[in-house]
């Protein structure tokens, strides 16, 4: 008999409470974004040849999307990146085409990327693909400069373990449900 996977069945509870359709406040959202392209430019800055990248694609607009959400992001003459005004031309359209949350955090524990469907300017969305390939937010760096360097790489080593076993957990629940 084969055990159904916990991912599985929250999916299925979630799927089935009559709940309404919630949607945050237009300004929640907008908060949001804007955090979002903070820790984007904090983890940018950081990274001389992406930033170099982003300066040759300046004003040009990538927007992404995820179900009813949808992100417009413009590269700066500085190499970061600003939200775009709502009456720009997207060059770049990227939608996670995944709907459930569960299974898109599902594949991005298991290590995979997301499926994603592309629209647009093919070289923008070369200069993305590299940035998502090249640079890595060095968060332990970061946690180094408010706590120290031991307390930050103790913290950083307890992050990667537990990152591990939810990735082999997922990755044996994934091979469970393609044996049934």
């Amino acid at each position: 008999m084969a055990t159904q996977s916990p991912f599985q069945l929250m999916e299925g509870f979630l799927q089935n409470l009559p709940l309404p359709d919630l949607q945050p406040p237009a300004w929640a959202i907008e908060e949001i974004q804007r955090r979002i392209v903070l820790l984007l430019n904090h983890i940018l800055s950081q990274e001389t040849e992406a930033t170099s990248r982003l300066v040759r694609q300046k004003n040009r607009v990538v927007q992404l999307q995820w179900r009813a959400y949808s992100m417009r992001l413009m590269a700066t003459p500085a190499g970061l990146l600003d939200q775009a005004t709502g009456d720009a031309k997207a060059d770049l359209v990227l939608v996670l085409t995944e709907e459930s949350p569960i299974a898109l955090a599902q594949e991005l524990f298991q290590g995979n990327r997301p499926a994603v469907r592309i629209a647009g300017d093919v070289q923008l969305a070369a200069e993305v693909n590299w940035l998502v390939d090249h640079v890595r937010w060095d968060i332990e760096e970061d946690l180094a400069r408010i706590i120290g360097d031991a307390p930050a790489h103790t913290l950083a080593e307890s992050a990667r373990g537990i990152v591990k076993a939810l990735r082999q957990f997922v990755g044996s629940a994934a091979t469970a449900k393609a044996q049934t």
